[in-house]
């Protein structure tokens, strides 16, 4: 079959994580049909990272929380307008990586000849994909990535790089580096102490007891980065850690990306944040429960992996030794 589509629309509506995560198929559809438009139908909080790698001409802004929590009118009359959106932009071919009941039944009503849809066991619509053959079924063991990535194996694409390596915007550079200004000759090594989950947790004091650590080196500079969900954190982290952490709040986004590509290293937990700086190529180590999966980490090099059977147990010496293997290895 020749299939040459000339106006794609690939969704995903993952969070953060889930979207850095499937930017290497992102990138294989670009490499696969590089003369076709791209749009990507992203969810609100993912759009920038859409934007700032370049794999998409276009996106589609979705805000499925206020879909969700809105009122039901106010909702349904959103999704109308998507639907109408979507069908203005004539698109002849769907791919719909996350596969959720919503986003299949949207590819089928966007008239598009051919819809290529994750086969994901009882999330999926498959009668209304039209793509053969399909794509495997879904394997709850494999990487989110490599998922991703199977998705699009009925287009011929195997053997794809499974990570991706991004430039941060030269505006959200300079603004990091005017706030970097004065650290110039010290290794900055940031700390990334929120999570969504409280399970994922490391304790703050820990934490703080780092920080100490690292401050007797005196070519080293401590960053502590807090964003929206953390800015409660910021008196206690001032009582706590030494007087000459420096901490930040308030960026955006891709400013916080830029920050994080500056780093020497970045000790964090399990959360958004190892996602975005794996994604600027920044040596990671990772706070982490045995327990938690695998499968959603990012597929870097630079990246060391601290856990326990349970994240209360893990020790600060631990992590300490673990911050200075990975300084010690980048060659700084």
């Amino acid at each position: 079959m020749i299939f040459n589509p000339r106006n794609i629309l690939i969704i995903n509506f993952g969070q953060i994580g889930d979207v850095v995560l499937g930017l290497p198929a992102l990138k294989a559809v670009r490499a696969k049909f590089p003369e076709a438009r791209i749009t990507a139908m992203i969810g609100k909080s993912g759009a920038e990272i859409i934007e700032v790698s370049g794999f998409a001409d276009e996106k589609i802004i979705v805000d499925r929380v206020k879909l969700r929590d809105g009122q039901k009118f106010s909702s349904i009359k959103e999704v109308l307008q998507i639907v109408r959106d979507v069908r203005r932009r004539k698109f002849d071919f769907v791919i719909d990586l996350h596969s959720l009941y919503e986003t299949n039944l949207l590819g089928f009503l966007s008239g598009a000849n051919y819809r290529l849809y994750a086969n994901r066991e009882n999330r999926s619509l498959d009668f209304l994909a039209k793509f053969e053959p399909k794509p495997p079924r879904e394997d709850k063991k494999l990487h989110l990535t490599d998922h991703y990535l199977n998705v699009l194996k009925p287009l011929g694409i195997e053997n794809a790089p499974r990570s991706v390596e991004i430039q941060p915007r030269p505006k959200d550079l300079e603004k990091v580096e005017n706030l970097f200004k004065a650290h110039q000759s010290q290794r900055l090594v940031g700390l990334f102490p929120g999570a969504g989950n409280a399970s994922r947790r490391w304790n703050l004091e820990k934490f703080a007891e780092l920080a100490r650590n690292l401050s007797l080196d005196e070519n080293l500079r401590t960053i502590v980065f807090l964003g929206p969900e953390e800015a409660g954190l910021r008196a206690e982290i001032e009582a706590k850690f030494p007087p000459e952490t420096l901490i930040v709040d308030k960026l955006s986004l891709l400013e916080f990306v830029a920050a994080l590509s500056k780093l020497s290293v970045l000790v964090s937990n399990d959360t958004s944040a190892i996602h975005l700086a794996a994604m600027v190529g920044t040596v990671i180590v990772l706070i982490m429960d045995k327990r938690a999966p695998t499968t959603y980490l990012p597929l870097a090099e630079k990246i060391k992996l601290v856990n326990n059977h349970s994240i209360d147990e893990i020790k600060t010496f631990d992590v300490l030794q673990a911050a200075r293997e990975m300084l010690e290895n980048r060659g700084c």
